[in-house]
């Protein structure tokens, strides 16, 4: 076979894996309570929920001061819908982390983001390097990297993820709004979750 057709049927071959996999993610997603679309979520917030540009750039644009800080990241089993999501079995670890997205004095985004170990070894190394770096820059700025999919939760303290968004920011509130997706290099999902928080739209 010609390096051209080799290319070429390789590209299909990913496509396919890539469909397949995006199908089962956003099956078992929306099992657990993520629904496909923010209709139930505040109008205010629907715009940010379903925007499927960057996060980083949209804060950035708004706030000159934006920072990253990291609050937590390491090994550590995911949680249980993530590791459903992942195809990871029970008790299995993944690079977790956890930052917080500040700008104009407010926090605005708690960001979670969960990586199989495999992913480690197929071209996401950089994540554990990060450090105050935001993620998004590398999530859309690598042509590589395709992203499978966005569904959208309204989370409470039933949620582990909520607890996590409420000791990190010591927020009280009742419930938080939450989106995730699922971002792909070389056949290995990186799942990346962000919870709006109630700052998200003041000045």
């Amino acid at each position: 076979m010609s390096p051209l057709l080799w290319h070429n049927a390789r590209f299909v071959l990913d496509s396919a894996v890539t469909a397949s996999r995006h199908d089962t993610l956003r099956h078992i997603s929306l099992q657990h309570g993520w629904l496909a679309h923010p209709f139930r979520a505040p109008r205010a917030l629907r715009g940010w929920l379903s925007d499927r540009g960057s996060l980083t750039q949209r804060l950035k644009a708004r706030h000159a001061d934006f920072r990253v800080s990291p609050v937590a990241c390491g090994f550590t089993p995911p949680f249980p819908d993530e590791a459903q999501a992942l195809r990871l079995p029970p008790k299995a670890h993944a690079y977790v982390r956890d930052v917080l997205l500040t700008g104009s004095g407010h926090i605005r985004v708690f960001a979670h983001s969960v990586l199989p170990r495999t992913g480690l070894r197929g071209g996401w190394s950089g994540i554990t390097r990060l450090g105050t770096k935001p993620l998004g820059e590398a999530l859309f700025t690598n042509p590589r990297i395709r992203r499978l999919g966005l569904t959208i939760r309204r989370l409470d303290a039933r949620h582990p993820l909520y607890r996590a968004a409420k000791r990190h920011t010591g927020l009280t509130v009742p419930h938080l709004w939450a989106r995730r997706s699922v971002f792909c290099l070389n056949g290995h999902p990186l799942l990346v979750t962000e919870v709006f928080l109630p700052a998200i739209d003041a000045p």
